[in-house]
């Protein structure tokens, strides 16, 4: 059974949880198991941000969404239970060649600086407690189900899940409830725009069985 982790408070910048944890890598190897440990909840937060973009146009490639959105399901679920998302054992524990490893992440960091600048922390009572992001991680959870709805070419479709996953993510990171409520507007938007669809598609139906009927 796969230990419990206790994640640390992601108030300061993902920037610098980043910084700390690549200082913190002095051997020659590292494991994923150590890096994610060592990111704690705002790496879990920023695989479900990183996988929602693909999908941040009108209409995404058919089959995709699955994979991905099995993906953030099953860290959102991890972010609830405060536990690392369950991989292969020799996945977590494959030595990595820190040579290699430490310039790609410090490039990482430069990256993740520019989006720090564009949020800060505000109407905490949205993302300060355990029971909220929780509460949240749930909502990261229902993301990735609206996402996997096989409508992949239908306009929007993923787009809206997509956006509501990643205001979540990156609201959660920053502690910006701001970000986090417009997250949960766009989920709520997703289930109406879902709805129509659904009900526009039971009137279809029932028309065309009344003339071919």
């Amino acid at each position: 059974m796969q230990q419990a982790y206790e994640f640390k408070d992601t108030s300061k910048p993902l920037s610098e949880t980043l910084r700390g944890m690549i200082d913190g890598i002095t051997g020659e190897t590292v494991t994923l198991r150590e890096l994610m440990d060592a990111v704690g909840e705002q790496g879990l937060l920023l695989i479900c941000a990183l996988a929602s973009l693909p999908f941040l146009i009108p209409v995404s490639i058919p089959g995709v969404s699955t994979v991905f959105g099995a993906a953030i399901i099953l860290v959102g679920i991890a972010i609830f239970l405060n536990r690392l998302p369950w991989l292969p054992k020799k996945i977590l524990d494959r030595r990595l060649d820190t040579a290699k490893l430490v310039p790609a992440l410090e490039k990482g960091v430069g990256i993740v600086t520019r989006i720090d600048r564009l949020l800060k922390p505000r109407m905490s009572g949205l993302t300060a407690s355990s029971t909220m992001n929780r509460v949240n991680a749930l909502g990261i959870t229902a993301g990735g189900v609206l996402l996997m709805f096989p409508l992949g070419l239908v306009p929007f479709s993923n787009t809206l899940p997509a956006v509501a996953i990643l205001l979540l993510a990156t609201g959660m990171i920053q502690r910006d409830g701001l970000v986090v409520l417009a997250g949960y507007l766009f989920l709520v938007i997703t289930v109406i725009y879902f709805a129509v669809l659904a009900f526009l598609a039971v009137s279809a139906g029932q028309g065309l069985a009344s003339i071919f009927g």
